[in-house]
């Protein structure tokens, strides 16, 4: 079956004046991206990122590392949410910036609303770009997909039927740099791995980020 590798770009930048820039651990990690790929032997087809420019730094890095010089397709529909935006709207109490954030999202997507920024917008345009992606997919071949969490979460839990609730917990834990695996076949699209970040391991534990 043609697989789809959901990839979370490397750690950005969020104590730097722009958080959309991937920080030097975020090329480290996505160096380590690179030569897993090119370890697991994969017949990359189609490479795809968002717009945004930790996904497009991330997707240079690793496939540069991995020796492939396909060029990336921006796909818009594979950026994250806007957290700021989420902020502002819903206007947490004090707490930890991921405290806030998961506060956030558990309003944002018990709010029933269904404007171009809603939870079920965002997560239905996530779902339309993963079918468009593999409806065009051949036999054998793996597409790359260099993504958010938020985006990977809403994917994955929407494919394995987990509520609302669910996707905030599965958010959290996404780690930078990870690989969540889904194939598409007769039976449908299935999530075949979560969050799988064994490559950033090695070393210990220092790469492991997630934010």
């Amino acid at each position: 079956m043609p697989a789809i590798y959901l990839i979370r770009h490397g750690k950005a930048s969020p104590e730097a004046a722009d958080y959309d820039e991937l920080s030097p651990t975020g090329y480290e990690q996505a160096m380590l991206l690179g030569r897993e790929i090119t370890r697991r032997g994969l017949r990359v087809g189609p490479v795809v990122t968002g717009t945004l420019r930790r996904q497009k730094q991330t997707a240079a890095a690793a496939l540069a590392e991995a020796g492939l010089d396909t060029a990336p397709v921006t796909d818009e529909r594979w950026n994250e949410y806007d957290h700021l935006a989420l902020l502002d709207r819903y206007s947490p109490g004090p707490g930890s910036i991921q405290h806030r954030i998961d506060a956030c999202l558990h309003a944002w997507t018990a709010d029933g609303g269904a404007g171009k920024d809603s939870w079920t917008a965002f997560r239905d345009t996530a779902a339309a770009a993963l079918r468009d992606l593999a409806e065009g997919l051949e036999r054998g071949s793996t597409a790359l997909v260099f993504t958010s969490g938020g985006v990977i979460s809403a994917v994955c839990s929407s494919l394995l039927g987990v509520p609302a609730a669910g996707f905030v917990s599965m958010n959290r834990v996404v780690v930078n740099g990870s690989v969540s695996k889904v194939a598409h076949g007769r039976g449908g699209t299935q999530v075949l791995s979560f969050n799988d970040h064994a490559h950033l391991e090695r070393d210990g534990s220092a790469l492991l980020t997630y934010r």
